[in-house]
């Protein structure tokens, strides 16, 4: 089993970082296997809505989206990680997430998706809320903690001085881990939920 955990700062090494790292360190101790990909400082643009990727399997821009895309398919999760950004997610996230989750055109229900957030004060629960949207829209499973996921300070080593932050992060590191495998067995046991043909409508209809 693998988690990509996504760190979406343009800092690669900062507080979002630090709390990624502390996810990653309990993930490991689960035996999970584990790659940190730096989003935040790449040069990424939003999606056009074209729609070519439903013809190709692949967004039309064919950059660092394309590049990770094969590594989200394999993960049987994904810790995605975000300073923020006037109460939101940072800009250069939101452009990978949307084309990197629209382009996916594979089932991607049952893969187990957490949120991280770090701020030095406030907009963390928005910003939490916002992530969250990517997975309760594509069928998969999210991962609490013992707390809402965030972490505060305005350098990593405020958020090292964090205690309950840090803890919440291990804490949401064992619970992924537990709910992967338990996925896992499950689906040995008794397969994957059924699903019906996707029913599309619109508000005026």
């Amino acid at each position: 089993m693998q988690v990509l955990l996504i760190n979406g700062s343009p800092n690669a090494k900062k507080c979002t970082y630090t709390a990624l790292r502390e996810v990653e360190k309990t993930l490991i101790e689960q035996e999970i296997e584990t790659e940190i990909i730096q989003v935040g400082d790449k040069d990424i643009r939003g999606c056009t809505g074209c729609r070519e990727c439903k013809n190709t399997g692949k967004c039309v821009f064919d950059d660092f989206v394309n590049e990770v895309a094969p590594k989200f398919k394999q993960a049987a999760g994904v810790v995605i990680g975000t300073p923020v950004y006037f109460a939101s997610v940072n800009g250069t996230l939101v452009s990978f997430l949307d084309r990197l989750f629209y382009s996916i055109t594979e089932d991607k229900s049952m893969k187990v998706g957490a949120a991280v957030v770090s701020a030095r004060r406030g907009g963390c629960s928005a910003t939490f809320d916002e992530l969250n949207k990517y997975f309760t829209i594509s069928g998969m499973p999210v991962v609490s903690s013992q707390y809402w996921n965030s972490v505060h300070g305005y350098t990593p080593e405020d958020v090292r001085k964090d205690e309950e932050g840090l803890q919440t992060m291990r804490t949401l590191g064992r619970n992924m881990a537990f709910l992967m495998k338990s996925i896992s067995l499950g689906q040995e046991k008794f397969g994957l939920p059924a699903k019906e043909n996707h029913v599309s409508t619109n508000f005026i209809q």
